[in-house]
């Protein structure tokens, strides 16, 4: 499926053959038994590999998966709180935003408001930043707080130092 007269050929081992007219090439691959792969398209002229191209895609696939198994999930978890939350609501609030923290997890913050209290939202940062605060070390604020719909939310992170 090669269409130029003219490719630069990789041997196996990774040594460069030079520039071969595209048939010699292919007749090359056949002699050894490997496939003529164009592994750069874009340059002048194309860049063409002798290789074993099912070996090749399995490998390729192989460093996919391991990629993929080597990835960290990363959840984000919500706390809810309302503007009038009892301290001793915080506190139970922030032990369970820090055992979530200590999981790897991120956690997301939010001070939902109900009527009228929307007119409010200083006490509610107020509440945020003392929650942040009890918290302390464990966590990276993110996101300061910010309005979204009517929540107030801040999103904590766990502290990479802290590890």
């Amino acid at each position: 499926m090669i269409r130029v007269r003219e490719v630069r050929l990789i041997d196996e081992n990774g040594e460069q053959l030079g520039v071969l007219p595209t048939q010699e090439a292919m007749r090359l691959a056949y002699e050894r038994n490997l496939d003529l792969v164009e592994v750069a398209p874009n340059a002048a002229p194309p860049v063409c590999r002798l290789l074993d191209f099912g070996k090749y895609q399995y490998e390729r696939q192989k460093k996919e998966r391991e990629a993929r198994r080597a990835q960290k999930i990363i959840e984000i978890k919500e706390i809810r709180l309302r503007p009038r939350t009892g301290e001793h609501d915080i506190d139970v609030k922030v032990r369970s935003t820090l055992s979530f923290l200590e999981d790897g997890s991120k956690v997301k913050v939010a001070v939902r408001f109900r009527g009228r209290e929307i007119t409010h939202p200083e006490i509610a940062r107020d509440l945020l930043v003392v929650f942040a605060e009890k918290v302390g070390e464990a966590a990276v604020v993110e996101v300061q707080p910010a309005m979204e719909g009517r929540n107030l939310f801040m999103l904590l992170s766990p502290n990479p130092a802290k590890k």
